[in-house]
């Protein structure tokens, strides 16, 4: 299956820009949130894995909406809310599309409510993903976002629109790998500047539509993020209550972006065709995940050069898949600077972080480790899953030399003469609840 190169639709007087990909019918409309950006967004590799996923059972028509990414902007960055079924039934009329499922995600979420309340004929179903219909705390809303929270959010727009630094919040599972933060603040730069980024996140926790829930009235899938900090899963709860006949799926995930795990793919196919295929069945077990970072790789960097520090990076990698294949681990991810492993006993799993952590102290090169016990989801080219997110917020607090685990991989290990000093409780970021944290005994 190949994407389509962006094309126009002509919606009024203003250009609409999409893309179609994959094979129909059914056909499939998918809508992202504000800081969206169709050409942008289609070169980061998972949300390309998502689009592929989403074409195996549909023909899929992706586009901008008015007043986001590369379709029409507007001034003061208004989200022209009378503009949008238009826009819908404009790209479809230019794709031959009669009737199609609208997947929308965040923020598009209110454009596909307001869509299938006055235009049933077009929309025969809705899937709505980390959405809301209204963003904002009211007194009869405490699902939303509380006015102190709002003004952290344009403070953080002004000082780090462009850089990426969102990914950490929208896609807390993948923002680690390699290359995601940068290719978000691509998407970020060529949407918007952060003035017009800021002017947009002002009109949207303007909007409301939740008058519009009752007169929806065609098959509807809400789907939240359990642990999405960004948009909270009592907005989801609402969705679900207050649209007839509405089907809610809580995920174990923090992530804001929809990412090509099977289960959510599988949710959308089994609702918009009545079946599930095999491809997508979810794929999880159990496994202790095991992240190791090189201490201070920038400054190393800055100090050594690119040509030694790539010398030291190769022994790095080298070393640890050595002591992985000696205690029983499987890399699933390296990069550069950090590698994750899992095991199948988070006793050798602590062991493997000791060993590594004393092999490379012998020539010089610190690291650090953390470790956490859950179900993950299997991927491709990787593993996924709170487990996983979990795990690499604890390294990230591990001091230089320490192997840091969670209570719960303390607790499994009871009994296998491997002693702990406790680190005390701290927040994970993008995780709920304040963690235990215990130091593996030299």
């Amino acid at each position: 299956m190949t994407l389509g190169q962006t094309q126009y639709a002509r919606s009024g007087d203003a250009d609409i820009a999409y893309r179609v990909s994959g094979n129909g019918p059914p056909d499939v409309v998918l809508v992202y949130d504000w800081g969206s950006h169709i050409e942008a967004v289609a070169e980061q590799p998972l949300f390309d894995e998502f689009l592929q996923s989403l074409g195996r059972f549909s023909r899929v028509i992706w586009f901008d909406m008015q007043g986001i990414g590369m379709s029409r902007s507007f001034v003061g960055g208004v989200m022209p809310v009378e503009s949008w079924v238009d826009d819908l039934a404009a790209v479809m009329d230019a794709v031959g599309s009669t009737e199609a499922t609208v997947v929308a995600q965040g923020q598009a979420v209110q454009m596909a409510i307001i869509a299938a309340a006055t235009h049933p004929e077009l929309v025969s179903s809705l899937v709505l993903f980390n959405g809301f219909a209204r963003l904002a705390r009211a007194d009869d809303y405490p699902a939303g976002v509380p006015a102190s929270v709002q003004e952290i959010y344009r403070e953080q727009i002004e000082r780090q629109w462009g850089t990426g630094a969102f990914a950490t919040l929208f896609g807390p599972s993948v923002a680690e790998r390699p290359g995601v933060v940068e290719w978000w603040g691509r998407v970020e730069r060529y949407g918007a500047t952060p003035s017009l980024a800021r002017a947009r996140l002002d009109s949207i926790l303007e909007l409301d539509v939740r008058d519009v829930l009752p007169l929806v009235d065609v098959p509807t899938l809400v789907v939240h993020n359990r642990e999405n900090q960004f948009v909270r899963v009592g907005h989801g709860r609402y969705l679900a209550e207050h649209i007839r006949g509405a089907r809610l799926l809580e995920r174990d995930s923090a992530d804001h972006w929809p990412l090509p795990e099977p289960d959510l793919v599988g949710a959308i196919e089994e609702f918009v065709t009545g079946s599930r295929s095999e491809a997508h069945e979810v794929d999880r077990f159990l496994a202790t995940v095991l992240f190791v970072d090189v201490v201070g790789s920038t400054e190393q960097l800055s100090e050594i050069g690119d040509r030694s520090w790539r010398v030291v990076l190769d022994h790095f990698e080298e070393t640890s898949r050595r002591v992985l294949a000696l205690h029983g681990g499987e890399l699933r991810d390296a990069a550069g600077d950090g590698i994750l492993a899992t095991f199948d006993g988070p006793a050798r799993a602590i062991r493997c972080a000791v060993h590594i952590r004393n092999e490379l102290q012998r020539v010089g090169l610190e690291v650090r480790a953390g470790l956490h016990t859950g179900e993950v989801s299997r991927r491709p080219d990787s593993i996924a899953g709170i487990t996983v997110h979990i795990g690499a917020r604890v390294c990230s607090l591990a001091a230089p030399g320490e192997v840091l685990v969670t209570r719960t991989v303390r607790d499994l290990v009871a009994g296998s003469g491997i002693a702990f000093e406790e680190r005390g409780e701290h927040e994970l970021k993008g995780v709920p609840d304040r963690w235990a944290l215990y130091a593996a005994a030299s």
